[in-house]
Formats: structure tokens, C-alpha cells, sequence
């Protein structure tokens, strides 16, 4: 028998598995693994690559052209490139449903942080309230995970709201338009903080800007969202490979976790889990079963267990997820420049709008317009296609996206339950979220101050361009089964462990009581580090 079976591959699950790997434990890790073609031409940069690939269409675009944007569609400002589409792929056997909620999964190896744009966001103490951890504790964990996956940063204005930990590299090269950006804001720094409550600075990102731990720094080929060659940006699959170089360590992908029995005595004593090479379901004998599958595919198979004991449809309460609005902007005062397309892809500043509560923290981060194929905006131009063509070449320089993150808590009104279709089969995972009266005001409110905060730095939001994106659209989900000091149904104890089922442990983000505004990636692979090395 394993000591340990880890369900999943994402950030959460390889980091406690490496973490107990390290301590002399055997290790098995359970997992779709969905995987990543070969992303070729490691050292030509994305316009090298139109030239040099022997099919540049089918890379660029997608086989179907699936990567294309219409003119006329509607909706998202980010979209993936075929490179990524095997993050997003599920098995037929994953059934789900929802209302007022866009869920997102993935089967992928690394999880849906292989898709993820870098950001790495520490909590600070405030944000810890709700949280029954030590928070010093988190820190020397947060310090851990910076060493393993490389953060390049700096300390600025930020730093009171973000933490500073050790092992932070040197910043990436700014870009011109995040260059000219901070610029401003340096300039008139002190009306940003006295009148704007508002703070600027880099962003902090799991990029490495020099060579660390076997890996090599940015060259700047501007082909972060298609895929880095150079292992420069940081994935989960990268800590997973890490992983298989222990003998105590194995990866059995291609299989798909259904459930867990429970014993009578309360344990998960065997793991139900189909291949999906032959349709066999197979069932493993359990020690300790750590469940790291994501929010959503760890509530569905603590549903389904409780579902194949008795018959009982459970539902777990308090599923949170950041809101996000996204906001096209103009930097005037780059109307006409050339640009670089030789530069990191993703976003380089951050900027945060304080309030009275420290949970209602609000992170921005801002994306200039780089080495993307083309902006959404020109399919929103009111022009024919021509001109509109015309228009994006001289913005291009001055493009930029701000994507702005609110906090939520936990409601009895948004949960995920199941839907039966009898015992022979598993259940359909169903979804149900609510906004809290009042939300749209908040968000109107909020978008105010960030347009304020954009008209400060010169820079214009074109109307009509500004989306809110549908809950669930930022993957960010927690809540379902909390961390609870006091032992209660469908809750785990500070450390991780389920008071429903001694021998089961969760490290994912459907443990956090509380969700702050920021990216939890950083958070969640800290926090599973220190549940394996309280635990284990």
C-alpha cells in the first residue's frame, strides 16, 4: 500500500507532494494528465515564428482556426492559443451544470495554473484573518515556494499590501508602455496615495529573470501565452517532473477519480478510479488520501462518496470566486510609437485601491498590448474593417488592459451540489451562484476609481469597451469546504484534515474560509507546503 495518494497535478497537489517526497515518504499521484504538444523553436521570437515553423497557421490559429476571433463576437478580451486548448479538455465521464457561474476545469498535467498569466500575490496579515493559520508560518512557506519556482520583484509601494519573502529575483526589463506607465506614477506619487488611495508598482511574477534551479532566464521571445521553450515562466508541470525524479515518487496519469468508499469507521479505505484507455473501473487501497484536484473536482468527489455510501445528495455551501472587469485603455502619450515585440508578454504593473476594510482590497493589474495577434478592440471599432486595421497599427504601442479583482466571501446562496442519474453511474456536479445585493453598485463604484487612476497616468477607456466578466471566469475558487478551528460537517481542521474522514486531507482552494482579491495560485502552493509539513 502507498503511504500517501495525491488526487490531481495542479499547484496545490505537486507542491505537497514534493514537500513529503523531501520528508521520505512513497507517493503515488493520481491524474488525468491531459499534456502539452512540443511548443518548437525554442529560441526564435513570435514573429521569428510566422516565419520559421513549417506550418505557422495551424500554430497560430488552430488546425479548425478555433483560435480566431470573429468580427461581430462578443465577450471575452482573453482568449487561448491552440497550444493551450489541452488545458481546457475534460473526460466525458466530468458532467456539470451550473447557474450564474462560468466554471472552468482542467484535466491537464499542472492543472489550469499551466494557463495561468504568472502573478504571484502573497496575502498579508489582515488578509490572513479569516484564515485559521499562523501567519508566520505562511511566510517562511511563502519564502519556500519562492525558491522553488523563481519570483522576480522588487520592493515599492506594493510591499505593504503584498508582502515582501525571501528569494525574490531581479525584475524583468519593463517595457516601454509599463515604463512609461510607473513613470507617472512616480511623478505624482503622493496624489495617488493622498487623493486617489491608491498604490503602483511591479508586479511580482513567477518569471525568472536570471538562470535558477536547472532553469534558463527570459529571452524575451514575447511568447509567454503560447508557451515559454525556455521554462523561463513557471507551471505546476514543471514541480510535477521534479517530482518523478524521486523513486519513492509515482505518476499514474490517464485515470480519472470518481469517489472514495468510506468505511464504517469513517475512513476512505479505497479509491475508485476509471482509465480512460480501456473504460475499467479500478479501485486502489488507501493510507492517506490528499485530495488536490481544484476546488470544483475535489467537492465533486467528496459529493459523490458521501452519494455512493448512503444515497445522500450533500451540498457545500460558500463557493467564491474574484469578479473580475476587464478595461481597454489608451496611454496617450504613445499614440504613434513603435513597439517591441520582443518583450514579456504578460502584465508587469500592478496597481491596488485601498479601502476601510482591508478585505475589500481591490488588485489591478495592467497588460500593455504587446505580442498578442490582434486586440479585440478592432472588432469593436465602429468602422469597416479597413480602417479599423489601419486604427490598431498606429494604437498598437498605446494599448493596454486593466484587469481589475474584487474579494468574496462565503454565502449560504452559492454552492455546488449534485444531480443523480442513479448509482451506476456518477453524478452530475451542479453549480449555483448569487451576486450579494449590492454588488453592482460596488462594481460600479470601483471602476470609477480605476478609470480615475487611468485619467492620472494620461490614459483614456475608449466607451462601451469595458467588460465584466461571469463569475467563475477567473478560476480563482474556494470556499466549498472550509477551514474550521471548531469541528464541523464538511470542513477541515486548520492543518487540511476533513473531520468527516480522519485519513483524507484537501490542500486545494476549497479549504479557504475567505477570498481576497488577488490571485490565490501563490497562496495555495504555500499553504499546501505547510499542511504536509504540519501533517506529515
Amino acid at each position: 500500500m502507498t503511504d500517501i495518494t495525491v488526487v490531481g497535478s495542479g499547484p496545490s497537489a505537486v507542491h505537497f507532494a514534493l514537500s513529503v517526497l523531501k520528508k521520505g515518504h512513497q507517493v503515488v499521484m493520481v491524474d488525468v494528465g491531459e499534456s502539452k504538444s512540443d511548443l518548437g523553436g525554442a529560441e526564435h521570437s513570435f514573429n521569428q515564428l510566422k516565419i520559421e515553423l513549417r506550418d505557422p497557421a495551424k500554430y497560430f490559429l488552430g488546425r479548425s482556426f478555433e483560435a480566431v476571433t470573429y468580427p461581430g463576437a462578443v465577450g471575452e478580451y482573453y482568449g487561448f492559443p491552440p497550444s493551450k486548448q489541452y488545458v481546457f479538455s475534460s473526460p466525458s465521464n466530468y458532467r456539470v451544470e451550473s447557474t450564474g457561474f462560468s466554471p472552468l476545469a482542467s484535466f491537464a498535467r499542472g492543472g489550469l495554473a499551466e494557463a495561468w498569466t504568472g502573478g504571484v500575490y502573497p496575502f498579508n496579515e489582515q488578509e490572513f484573518r479569516e484564515l485559521p493559520i499562523d501567519y508566520s508560518h505562511m511566510q517562511a512557506c511563502y519564502s519556500e515556494i519562492a525558491e522553488r519556482i523563481g519570483i522576480s520583484g522588487m520592493r515599492d509601494d506594493l510591499a505593504e499590501f503584498m508582502p515582501m519573502h525571501d528569494h525574490i529575483l531581479t525584475p524583468l526589463n519593463l517595457d516601454d508602455h509599463s515604463m512609461d506607465l510607473l513613470r507617472k506614477y512616480e511623478r505624482k506619487r503622493h496624489l495617488f496615495r493622498s487623493r486617489l488611495n491608491c498604490v503602483m508598482g511591479r508586479a511580482r511574477l513567477a518569471t525568472i529573470s536570471e538562470d535558477w534551479n536547472h532553469r534558463k532566464a527570459c529571452s524575451y521571445r514575447g511568447r509567454c501565452l503560447w508557451g515559454c521553450p525556455r521554462d523561463s515562466f513557471y507551471t505546476p508541470s514543471l514541480t510535477l517532473e521534479e517530482c518523478k525524479r524521486y523513486e519513492s515518487f509515482r505518476y499514474a496519469p490517464g485515470r480519472y477519480v470518481s469517489h472514495f468508499r468510506i468505511g464504517k469507521d469513517g475512513r476512505a479505505s479505497r479509491l475508485l478510479v476509471d482509465r480512460l484507455d480501456s473504460n475499467e473501473r479500478e479501485e486502489w487501497a488507501l493510507d492517506k488520501l490528499v485530495l488536490g484536484a481544484g476546488t470544483l473536482s475535489t467537492s465533486r468527489i467528496v459529493l459523490e462518496s458521501m452519494r455512493q455510501r448512503d444515497g445522500t445528495v450533500g451540498k457545500l455551501t460558500g463557493l467564491m470566486d474574484n469578479q473580475q472587469v476587464l478595461i481597454p485603455f489608451i496611454n496617450l502619450d504613445l499614440l504613434g510609437r513603435a513597439y517591441d515585440d520582443e518583450r514579456y508578454q504578460y502584465h508587469q504593473v500592478a496597481f491596488g485601491l485601498i479601502t476601510d476594510d482591508p478585505l475589500d482590497y481591490v488588485h489591478c493589474l495592467i497588460t500593455t498590448l504587446k505580442s498578442a495577434l490582434v486586440h479585440p478592440l478592432i472588432h469593436r471599432t465602429p468602422s469597416d474593417m479597413r480602417f479599423a486595421i489601419f486604427l490598431f497599427r498606429h494604437l498598437h504601442a498605446a494599448l493596454g488592459l486593466v484587469n481589475m479583482n474584487l474579494s468574496d466571501d462565503r454565502r449560504s446562496t452559492n454552492y455546488v451540489t449534485l444531480k443523480s442519474r442513479g448509482m451506476k453511474e456518477d453524478a452530475t456536479l451542479t453549480i449555483h451562484y448569487e451576486q450579494k445585493v449590492g454588488h453592482a453598485s460596488r462594481v460600479r463604484q470601483t471602476l470609477r476609481r480605476v478609470k480615475s487612476v487611468l485619467r492620472h497616468l494620461k490614459c483614456v477607456v475608449p466607451p462601451g469597451q469595458v467588460h465584466i466578466r461571469p463569475m467563475g471566469a477567473s478560476v480563482h475558487y474556494a470556499g466549498t469546504l472550509p477551514m474550521s478551528r471548531e469541528r464541523r460537517p464538511l470542513t477541515v481542521s486548520p492543518n487540511g484534515q476533513s473531520y468527516d474522514f480522519e485519513n483524507v486531507y484537501i490542500v486545494d482552494g476549497s479549504t479557504f474560509p475567505a477570498l481576497p482579491a488577488k490571485n490565490i495560485t501563490f497562496t495555495l502552493m504555500a499553504n499546501a507546503a505547510r499542511i504536509a509539513d504540519t501533517n506529515f
